[in-house]
Formats: structure tokens, sequence, C-alpha cells
């Protein structure tokens, strides 16, 4: 007999999406009756994926990480909600501490930190050393928002808000290649020079000099890309780049301003 869904509400914002999204729907659909997938014009068959797990699909032309996350929340039924990136995936261990935490009704706390831990493609979980973050992606909607920024998706919660935290780890399988990776990075890249324009914030140029180096410090060390052998040699690489480009598109932008006669 399956277990009833949880008084939560569940959705993924996802665009092309199709050779990931089905794991993550199939790990969390008995946990809700409330699956809500908000896609950006998918050409995959991605929606089409979604509505076999049950998933309420909405179509909403891409606004940004922040806005279009925003607008998933508006979506749900419940006042509890989990929010899942479409190539994230809850183990069975989560699932459980979930479900745990919601045997006795409400929660104590008015959110949730979750581990999130990266796969990456030559392995099949995360190494047990591996670097994770752990964001707030469960949360009451009347204590808590998304925050309505283009590149950031982070939970702004409300003032005196409790935060507890899960101890199982999301299994976050984000890099399908190193060659998709740099793609992806590359217009995630475009995107933030344009968020720095709009808070009219202005990068200093020495950081040019040392942004690679010491990214892929951070990356290597910091995160604990060195755990992965050869290919976290690679990956600390990409994520050195990906810092890098951000940086010089911010500065290009400037400089052809100023060379046009602007601010």
């Amino acid at each position: 007999m399956a277990a009833s869904p949880l008084p939560v509400s569940i959705f993924l914002i996802a665009g092309n999406e199709a050779d990931r999204i089905g794991r993550t729907l199939a790990a969390v659909k008995d946990l809700t009756d409330d699956l809500v997938v908000v896609e950006s014009g998918s050409t995959d068959g991605t929606p089409a994926i979604a509505r076999e797990y049950g998933a309420r699909v909405v179509f909403n032309a891409w606004p940004g990480y922040g806005p279009q996350k925003r607008f998933a929340e508006e979506l749900c039924r419940h006042r509890w909600v989990l929010n899942l990136d479409a190539d994230e995936v809850m183990p069975p261990d989560l699932v459980a501490e979930l479900r745990a935490l919601f045997a006795d009704g409400e929660p104590t706390c008015d959110a949730y930190e979750i581990p999130i831990a990266e796969v990456f493609p030559v392995e099949s979980e995360p190494h047990r050393w591996a670097y994770w973050l752990a964001p707030v992606r469960l949360y009451r909607t009347d204590r808590g928002r998304y925050a309505d920024s283009l590149v950031h998706d982070r939970v702004v919660l409300a003032k005196g808000a409790r935060i507890g935290r899960l101890r199982g780890r999301v299994h976050h399988f984000s890099v399908r290649s190193l060659g998709e990776q740099i793609a992806k990075l590359n217009a995630y890249t475009d995107q933030q020079a344009d968020d720095l324009d709009q808070r009219g914030v202005s990068l200093p140029t020495w950081r040019l000099f040392v942004e690679f180096p010491a990214a892929f410090f951070k990356a290597y060390v910091g995160r604990r890309h060195f755990v992965r052998g050869v290919y976290g040699v690679m990956t600390a690489a990409n994520y050195a780049f990906f810092r890098h480009l951000r940086l010089a598109k911010h500065l290009e932008r400037r400089m052809v301003r100023r060379a046009r006669g602007g601010a």
C-alpha cells in the first residue's frame, strides 16, 4: 500500500531536461498530490515526460532564475513547498527523512536547508567527501519566497524565521559533459553580466589577473574537487574559466561603453 502524500507542494523549473527530469520526478512523485513543473519552451519532450509522472505542467517564457521560481511558487496549492531542480534527485534516505519530518504534523521550523552534493558523469553518486551546499529548499510560503533575482535563486525568509537542516543529501547531476558545462556556463555569464549592469556594480580590473587561479584553487581545494581525481582537475578548470569569463564580459562591456562615450 502506497504511503499517503505529504501536505507539501513540490515544484521544478525546467527547459529541455528530457534526459534528466524523469529520474527526479520518479523519486518524489509519491510524496505529494501537487507536483508542479514550470517549463520555458522545451523542444525535447520535457513537458510530456513530466505529465507521465503526474505533474501539472505550465509554460512560462524564461524571465530569469528568481522570477521563474517565484512564478512556480504561485502555482503551488500547499503552504509548504519543496523546490528541486530538474537535475536533482532525492535518494530514498532523504525521502524517508522528509516523511518523518511530517509524521507528527507540522514541522517545528519554518524552513529547512537541504544539503546538495554534485555527482559527476563518471560517478553514480556523490563522493563521500564531496563538497556540498545547503540552501533552503523546503519552506512555508508565508515565511519565505524566492528572491526576484535574474541569477541568484535563493529563498528570502521573513525576519525571525526558524531554520532547520535535513541530514540527507540531494544528488545533483548537473554536468552532462565538460563541453555541455562550458556552453551552459557561457550562457550563464551573459546573465551575470546583465545582473551586474542592472545593479550598477563595477568590478575592478585588477581582478582579471587573479580571478582564474583563485577560482581554480577555490574549486580544487576549497570545494574538494581533488577527491575526484583527474575529473576533478577538469571541472575545477571549468569553474575557474567560468569565473574569469564572468569578469571578462563585465569589463568588456564597460570598455565598449567608454569607447562609445558612455559611462
